[in-house]
């Protein structure tokens, strides 16, 4: 009797479990969520793991962003989806350009661009009878169009292929021209412009 009034006064005095083990995590706050997001959103434009505290000097991707998460604290769910395609496409043309802790504006440029391109190709193709996807083909050409370089004019495009050219458009030779000046306007121009330009200048 003796032993088990010991093992059972013993067993009294068992360290008890520590309350901070069980304590529930509190709830994040819808304005805790606002700013961890916003963190998330701007983490490729601040500070990078590898190089903390050194900035992504790309300007113009960081207004994409911002203006993303204005759209999204906005709950402007049209306009921050199409903000939001264009900031997927960019990062995934960096990670494919191995650019993705510096992206540049060119880079960019060349992303909206396409964008814009495939965003007008839908509008247009879209059934006329189709009135409330017409809209939103719409509506994401025109936020799209907002970020898109302004493009060279006719008379731009001439005077750029004269001043920077004039030796390989001497030649007369279409193909070789185009092979050199495309690269130069990339981005810059459109490209059904260049050509019929270089086509008036061979002639």
């Amino acid at each position: 009797m003796i032993i088990d009034k010991e093992s059972k006064k013993g067993a009294k005095k068992e360290p008890k479990r520590s309350r901070k083990r069980t304590e529930k995590k509190p709830k994040r706050s819808r304005k805790g969520a606002e700013k961890g997001a916003e963190k998330y959103f701007l983490k490729d434009t601040s500070i990078n793991e590898k190089n903390k505290g050194k900035e992504v000097k790309t300007m113009q991707f960081d207004t994409l962003q911002k203006d993303m998460i204005a759209a999204m604290k906005a709950r402007d769910k049209a306009r921050k989806d199409a903000i939001s395609s264009l900031v997927s496409d960019v990062k995934k043309a960096a990670i494919d350009a191995g650019t993705r802790d510096d992206i540049k504006d060119e880079l960019v440029d060349q992303v909206i661009l396409k964008s814009l391109k495939t965003a007008k190709e839908q509008l247009d193709s879209c059934p006329a009878e189709r009135t409330d996807l017409k809209e939103e083909y719409q509506f994401r050409y025109d936020v799209i169009k907002e970020y898109a370089p302004q493009m060279m004019g006719e008379d731009e495009i001439k005077k750029f292929l004269n001043d920077n050219f004039a030796e390989v458009i001497a030649s007369k030779n279409k193909g070789q021209i185009m092979k050199e000046v495309m690269p130069a306007l990339k981005g810059k121009a459109d490209g059904k412009l260049i050509n019929n330009i270089v086509a008036e200048l061979c002639k």
